[in-house]
């Protein structure tokens, strides 16, 4: 595996006991995860504002998850060759004009383009913050993958939250200014704090900026992948799943993916301390047997509350089985972090981007109960695959 040096400075000031490496990948996470949340009140902004209908917004929402795909990869590589600090800090400064282009821009093509870069850098700074958790991780020897990804789903919940608000309030121009102000905040503090992963002039020169030739990556992609697409499924069709099949009203029917993203982020926050008692590979197979259990109280709930316990304890399950994977991507011997992580991520992410379509087309003709339960089965995957998860446990020396 190749070494790579972390250079700390001289004096680090601790924040409530707690390293400032870690903090500074904290707020990364939650600066990706406030843009993230901010992008779900723009597109019925959008919709009006270039008066488009709910087609053109799919094409639109494609593009994002286009623009993320296609340029994982390139901050795979500059995190391999250049370490995670370099890259992510690229990403960030990148990302954070974004969403105020996308407000700018007077028509759909134009639009389309700056969603294109915010689906970009967006993506770009998810793989790069990744493996710079990786990089506190093994400087700090111990696991926080799941927090860092407990405090996206808080900054998505701060961001949705807020967004809707600020767009009402201060007009959709106003809602963009401030949420790129405060997002830049956020960046701005974690900047001088985050750890220094620069690889050595020897490391570098062995780095192979090529796909990997073990399949290692490849299993743990599709770990993420199938741990992915429930989480999409629960996303983007509880609620109708809530409101068309088991009648539930409308200002109701939410409750299902508030559940379980209210379970997921508790858990996510949970999840560090989770993984060293147990270890990784227990973890991960609990956690598995808790989403199964929990897609298929869903669709074979009798009533409205069964299937919104159903969809909490999916949550609970499917919190931590992402963090795991790319923290096991993270720590694979003889691959770079950046590679590793980079395939781990576009495999896991596409799930979220190509499966909602997919499961809509077939909901159509059967129903979402039935899908939600077949959803189960791919959680055996992931507990088949378990044992690779071994990647991601720390010695305690």
């Amino acid at each position: 595996m190749i070494e790579r040096v972390l250079r700390q400075r001289p004096r680090r000031v601790r924040f409530a006991g707690i390293a400032p490496e870690r903090v500074a990948v904290s707020a990364l996470f939650l600066a990706n995860g406030f843009l993230i949340g901010n992008w779900a009140p723009k597109v019925p902004l959008l919709m009006e504002r270039l008066a488009i209908g709910e087609a053109i917004a799919g094409i639109l929402v494609l593009v994002l998850g286009l623009g993320s795909v296609v340029v994982m990869p390139v901050f795979g590589a500059l995190t391999a060759r250049n370490g995670s600090a370099y890259a992510v800090r690229i990403a960030a400064v990148l990302v954070l004009p974004t969403l105020l282009l996308v407000t700018l821009a007077p028509n759909v093509w134009l639009v389309g383009g700056a969603i294109f870069l915010f689906g970009a850098f967006v993506g770009g700074m998810d793989v790069a913050m990744n493996a710079n958790a990786v990089a506190v991780e093994k400087h700090m020897r111990k696991a926080i993958m799941s927090s860092c990804h407990g405090f996206w789903s808080l900054g998505g919940l701060i961001g949705a939250g807020s967004g809707g608000i600020l767009a009402s309030v201060m007009g959709e121009v106003g809602h963009a200014l401030v949420l790129t102000l405060a997002a830049t905040a956020v960046v701005a503090f974690a900047f001088p704090r985050i750890v220094k992963d620069r690889p050595t002039p020897e490391a570098r020169a062995a780095t192979r900026l090529v796909l990997p030739s073990s399949p290692l990556p490849y299993l743990l992609g599709l770990m993420a992948l199938f741990s992915m697409v429930p989480e999409g499924a629960i996303l983007d069709w509880a609620a109708v799943y809530l409101q068309k099949e088991m009648g539930a009203d409308i200002s109701f029917a939410a409750f299902g993916f508030a559940a379980f993203s209210g379970m997921m982020a508790m858990v996510r926050f949970a999840g560090d301390t989770i993984r060293h008692k147990l270890g990784a590979v227990t973890t991960l197979r609990v956690s598995s047997g808790f989403a199964l259990v929990g897609l298929v109280i869903a669709g074979l709930a009798p009533n409205i509350g069964i299937a919104i316990l159903g969809f909490a304890v999916a949550g609970i399950g499917i919190a931590n089985l992402v963090p795991i994977a790319f923290s096991a991507a993270g720590n694979l011997p003889g691959i770079p972090a950046g590679i590793g992580m980079s395939v781990v991520t576009v495999m896991g992410y596409s799930g979220i981007l190509v499966a909602p379509g997919a499961i809509g087309f077939i909901a159509e003709r059967t129903s979402f109960s039935i899908i939600y339960v077949c959803l189960a089965s791919l959680l055996l995957v992931t507990l088949a695959l378990s044992g690779l998860a071994k990647s991601a446990d720390f010695s305690s020396d």
